[in-house]
């Protein structure tokens, strides 16, 4: 009779217990199964026409007037929308640029820049669900006025940099064409400072290559997408197909040693990938795009 009541109280106590652990059993199923969706969802990339430059010569690029035809330039910015955040990568041209209609001609330079429509306004527009206030990750190509036009905007993404750039923002250094008004506020939120390549999700699908030279913390994008194949984005490793072809390096790079450096490192992942490589500023390449609300996946 002992033996039935023990064994009766032992099932009682089993089932309890399984009971009991049955929620905890589903929360980590269910777990499991969000992170194995958000492994298989697609990543998005969408691109957006952010301003467009005209120079009177490119010379400062390291290449002579009658050795290409080419003297406008696009300036673009990219959402990379990942299952676990979104990603802006490169700014543009400041958006007061947006505030004059038309080309504006700088009279000491001759440079001529131009901005169609913001890109909080095209995110607005578009309806994408996303909008500059709720990205939740930023990353320039390097510190540039015409990479971080927006990177005020960004009121609640975190600021990925590599340290070099970093540190002339933060402690006053200067570097050409740097604005550090435009960073001057992003830098006030959280920032992670980064030692070279960083995996931006943890999966390898969006990776920040360091490719220092052009500025002591430029970096570029590599992308991975699932119907597209792998990506690569050059932030101004290059400016021009010719720059790329002949290696050659702007006037206006703060080290001419690293940015060959970082040339062979990124050419080097290319092949090794088989990567398409994009030439940011390249407004002929620009044109064949799919622009927002179309993306790449």
């Amino acid at each position: 009779m002992q033996t039935k009541t023990t064994a009766l109280i032992s099932g009682i106590l089993l089932a309890v217990t399984l009971a009991a652990l049955r929620p905890a059993v589903a929360e980590e199923l269910q777990t499991q199964n969000g992170e194995a969706a958000a492994t298989d969802a697609s990543v998005q990339l969408y691109v957006f026409n952010c301003g467009d430059f005209r120079f009177p010569s490119v010379e400062n690029f390291s290449i002579g007037d009658d050795e290409t035809t080419v003297r406008e330039l696009v300036v673009p910015c990219y959402i990379i929308d990942h299952p676990r955040g979104t990603l802006l990568w490169d700014g543009g041209l400041p958006a007061a640029t947006a505030n004059i209609s038309g080309w504006q001609r700088d009279p000491e330079t001759g440079v001529q820049v131009r901005m169609q429509q913001t890109l909080q306004s095209q995110l607005l527009d578009m309806d994408l669900g996303f909008d500059l206030t709720s990205i939740n990750l930023a990353a320039f190509s390097h510190i540039h006025y015409d990479h971080v036009g927006v990177a005020n905007e960004l009121t609640n993404a975190k600021w990925l940099v590599q340290r070099g750039d970093y540190e002339v923002v933060a402690k006053g250094g200067t570097v050409p064409a740097y604005d550090p008004a435009l960073l001057a506020e992003i830098k006030k939120r959280p920032t992670q400072v980064l030692d070279g390549d960083y995996d931006v999700f943890g999966d390898g699908k969006v990776r920040l290559i360091s490719a220092t030279g052009h500025t002591p913390g430029h970096q570029v994008l590599y992308v991975e997408l699932a119907d597209f194949g792998p990506l690569m984005l050059s932030g101004d490793l290059y400016h021009f197909r010719l720059s790329r072809d002949q290696r050659r390096v702007p006037m206006f790079n703060v080290d001419k040693n690293q940015t060959l450096e970082a040339m062979d490192k990124v050419e080097a992942l290319v092949a090794e990938t088989g990567a398409t490589f994009w030439i940011e500023h390249d407004a002929a390449l620009f044109e064949t795009l799919k622009l927002a609300p179309n993306f790449y996946r």
